[in-house]
């Protein structure tokens, strides 16, 4: 008696968290679109006046920058979900480019996420959401730059591309989409993304108009949603470029690793991660009873159903204001529409996993050494345009890479952020960034530093010189770093000195892994 008692509460808790997501569902159609698309990232302290780039690219005003501050609060898992789609219908808000007085930026790298794509796999039995994704102006959402994007697309054969990229689409062109394809919202997602920076960097002359091919270093990996991401952003960033000057390289893993990417220990991490996953996800009761009602309405095995992701292709129809999949009753099933709630409860599921990752550690030493390799190329671009600054010196022969762009996945943004020590940032969203500003303080510093007698005393001031910015969808994380993190950002120098970065990257990040190289952290035997 007391067990079904027992049952019979949990079923009406159940009841009732449904009834109030199938109402919160409906409500959102009706809730303004700035309430739908919430960040997915640690926002400032309330009374922080933002920069804000309005949907034509204009720029508002801002105020001194400020620390931002990590929230706590729950996440909806609809809400989240909307602010994953990231609808480029609102204005958004930037801290790119904003710095102390008189700081001379030198260098930006930067990492993209590619827009919004088209499903990678499809609901047995429903229909494929239809979705054109061909480009036009006259469909929206649009973007003041499309039509002449459009134009300079078709020049790219004078642009030199690394193999197999000469063979990529550079535009998504199917009027029907194909699987994993990037949608016209996933081009504008970057054409914005691009014209912020734009806007943010154009004060500083960080590329000189007649700028060097080896200025600007652009890579991605094979996939056409990465490459045409990386145009559409390159394009907002730097309208009408010369082509002829444009080297697009090929980058092979989706790490970014280049020639090191193999680390034995690192795949064994990534084994036990997935193990966790695993166990988490079959251990939640409500998330199997969910798939099984699901797998009735639809009338397939429920192992089936799982095995086809339907998050996937239902957040698709999300993001694209689509009906979620029905079917008919018969041909095994109960029929009807999957709904608002069954989306709910399995992205609970996801944001609960995200929990636990972070208490559990696999993952983040997974990360270290999966991103190692990215993290190594940067500081070392950052180190060399840092000693290209200092006075005296004599410029290389084309200058040194001052803009980076990479161009990648989901599954490259969210190792890096991990490995960053950036846990409480929110799972990359479509169009997701991460930039690295290299920053070198007023030149009264070089002043004082030719002013003492020791040697020593003369390289901690030029260490003290240059600093390193870390932002994530504009946000400015820095002091949320590992590196950074216990830095005193309240001092007379605010900014992260590079050393911490350098530090971080080449000895402190493997301590996580007992061990003080990527060598020795790829390569020993587990006890």
């Amino acid at each position: 008696m007391g067990r079904d008692t027992d049952h019979s509460h949990k079923m009406l808790a159940r009841n009732r968290f449904i009834l109030l997501v199938v109402v919160g569902g409906a409500a959102l159609a009706i809730i303004s679109l700035s309430l739908q698309f919430l960040n997915l990232i640690p926002t400032t302290s309330i009374g922080e006046e933002q920069p804000l780039l309005a949907v034509d690219g204009r720029v508002g005003k801002s105020r001194k920058r400020m620390s931002p501050v990590l929230r706590t609060q729950e996440p909806n898992p609809i809400l989240e979900a909307y602010g994953y789609c990231n609808i480029p219908n609102h204005t958004e808000q930037a801290w790119e480019g904003h710095s102390p007085a008189d700081y001379k930026l030198l260098s930006v790298h930067v990492m993209i996420r590619h827009g919004d794509r088209y499903p990678l796999y499809s609901i047995p039995k429903t229909k494929r959401p239809t979705i054109d994704c061909t480009l036009s102006a006259s469909r929206q959402p649009s973007h003041p730059l499309l039509i002449s994007f459009i134009r300079h697309m078709g020049q790219g054969s004078h642009g030199h591309w690394e193999s197999p990229l000469g063979s990529v689409p550079r535009l998504p062109n199917h009027s029907a989409c194909e699987m994993g394809e990037l949608t016209q919202t996933g081009v504008v997602q970057h054409l914005r993304n691009g014209q912020l920076l734009h806007h943010a960097y154009k004060h500083h002359n960080l590329l000189p108009s007649d700028w060097s091919p080896r200025q600007l270093w652009v890579e991605t990996t094979g996939k056409s949603r990465t490459l045409q991401s990386g145009l559409a952003f390159l394009y907002g960033f730097l309208p009408d470029f010369d082509w002829s000057r444009l080297t697009v390289r090929h980058q092979w893993s989706t790490l970014f690793c280049g020639s090191a990417c193999d680390c034995p220990a690192r795949n064994r991490y990534l084994e036990e991660e997935q193990k966790r996953q695993y166990l988490l996800r079959v251990a939640d009761t409500e998330l199997e009873s969910t798939y099984a009602d699901m797998a009735r309405t639809l009338g397939l095995p429920t192992r089936q159903l799982r095995a086809a992701n339907p998050i996937d292709s239902l957040l698709c129809h999300l993001c694209h204001s689509l009906s979620f999949p029905c079917v008919p009753v018969g041909d095994g099933g109960s029929g009807g529409c999957l709904t608002m709630a069954q989306f709910a409860v399995i992205r609970q599921q996801q944001l609960d996993d995200d929990v636990d990752r972070r208490r559990v550690g696999l993952y983040r030493k997974y990360a270290v050494l999966a991103m190692y390799p990215y993290l190594n190329r940067t500081a070392a671009k950052m180190e060399r345009v840092a000693k290209s600054s200092e006075a005296g010196r004599q410029p290389r022969e084309g200058g040194e890479e001052v803009f980076t762009l990479s161009s990648a996945h989901d599954v490259t943004l969210a190792p890096l952020l991990s490995a960053l020590g950036l846990d409480q940032a929110r799972f990359p969203r479509f169009a997701a960034r991460v930039v690295f500003e290299l920053w070198k303080s007023p030149s009264k510093a070089q002043g004082q530093g030719k002013m003492r007698g020791a040697k020593g005393e003369k390289s901690k001031t030029k260490d003290r010189e240059v600093f390193i910015r870390v932002l994530y969808n504009g946000e400015d994380v820095t002091f949320h770093t590992a590196f950074c993190r216990s830095h005193d950002h309240h001092a007379n120098q605010p900014p992260c000195p590079l050393t911490n970065f350098l530090s971080f990257v080449r000895r402190d990040m493997f301590s996580i892994v007992n061990a003080t190289s990527y060598k020795e952290a790829c390569y020993r035997h587990p006890v």
